[in-house]
């Protein structure tokens, strides 16, 4: 197997400090913001982003994580996935802009599940999502909002995003 950094560290964190002041300027502030993390990592990127957005705007986020695993179309071929944790704001995401963050976007489906998990925890004034990588290949008609790295991968090609919180680095490889 190839292994090939397509992301550094400072790379990524770049991108990060580039979604944070993008989600700013579409929203017009840190106002009524919520941040939902999908895991493992979009909770990762979710509590980065809202600590960039607050040392720039002086405002909180709030975060939260969003679970999908009850709500993806392909459980049937991951029959022991369990489910993970949904931890919503206590102030709800009723009127609220919430951005799901999210580390690779590829199908689409990961994305669909979590606007139907979201519709069991209120209703959004407004939905928008936040990727690290945009690798095309989409199955639904689902685009990004905003985006760190547009990554053309082919099929075979596997995107690992690794993050100190989780791996000890923070980079991403494509591996083939």
């Amino acid at each position: 197997m190839s292994k090939r950094t397509v992301l550094s560290a400072d790379d990524l964190s770049r991108a990060i400090t580039r979604i944070s002041h993008e989600i700013l300027e579409a929203n017009h502030g840190a106002e009524n913001l919520v941040l939902l993390g999908i895991p493992t990592r979009g909770v990762f990127l979710a509590e980065r982003i809202s600590s960039v957005i607050k040392k720039h705007s002086g405002h909180e986020v709030q975060v939260g994580s969003l679970d999908v695993t009850l709500y993806r179309d392909d459980l049937a071929k991951q029959p022991t996935r369990g489910p993970g944790v949904t931890s919503v704001p206590s102030t709800g995401i009723t009127g609220s802009t919430v951005v799901l963050v999210d580390d690779v976007l590829y199908s689409g489906r990961t994305v669909r599940a979590a606007l139907d998990a979201l519709n069991d925890h209120g209703r959004p004034k407004a939905v928008l999502l936040a990727v690290l990588v945009d690798r095309g290949h989409r199955e639904l008609p689902i685009r990004a909002d905003f985006v760190g790295k547009n990554l053309p991968t082919s099929s075979v090609e596997h995107i690992a995003v690794k993050l100190t919180e989780t791996d000890g680095v923070d980079e991403v490889v494509i591996e083939s």
